[in-house]
């Protein structure tokens, strides 16, 4: 339980500092075929990414024809390691947000995101690139619970 518990912790301070620094984020997303479309990825339900871009419109994807998902500029900062103590002793001395947390040990979003080694991975180490990148990730990003958390943690 209590690895559970450490591992949606971190999982949820690497998603609000992720979407904390990717909100309205132009990215590049990369296509099976090559091509390459610039915008902001407003979301992904039931494998179709939905994308703004600035000269095409809002366009939807099948999540199998995309290869990958990165800033449109390598520059973007990390997140200092003060921002991330900070934002785990918000979220610790929460009560509130802490049993948000908890009740996601019984979420199967979360009990497949536990399963996949890619996610896993780039959450011990820190890697929000990969994780922005991974359409599993993405997909928790929008679960109500995480998205309840984060407003939360945001106030």
């Amino acid at each position: 339980m209590t690895m559970v518990r450490s591992f949606l912790l971190s999982l949820l301070m690497t998603g609000v500092l992720a979407t904390g620094s990717a909100a309205a984020e132009i990215k590049e997303v990369e296509l099976i075929d090559g091509s390459v479309i610039t915008g902001e990825v407003l979301s992904l339900s039931s494998g179709v990414y939905t994308i703004r871009t600035g000269s095409l419109g809002t366009l939807t994807i099948d999540d199998t024809k995309v290869r990958a998902i990165r800033p449109q500029s390598s520059t973007s900062p990390s997140p200092r390691a003060g921002d991330v103590k900070t934002l785990q002793d918000t979220m610790l001395s929460n009560t509130e947000v802490m049993g948000l947390i908890t009740s996601l040990k019984d979420d199967p979003q979360f009990t497949k995101a536990l399963e996949d080694p890619e996610v896993l991975n780039a959450v011990s180490s820190g890697d929000i690139a990969s994780l922005m990148a991974n359409p599993r990730f993405l997909e928790l990003l929008h679960n109500p619970t995480v998205q309840e958390i984060q407003h939360k943690v945001a106030k």
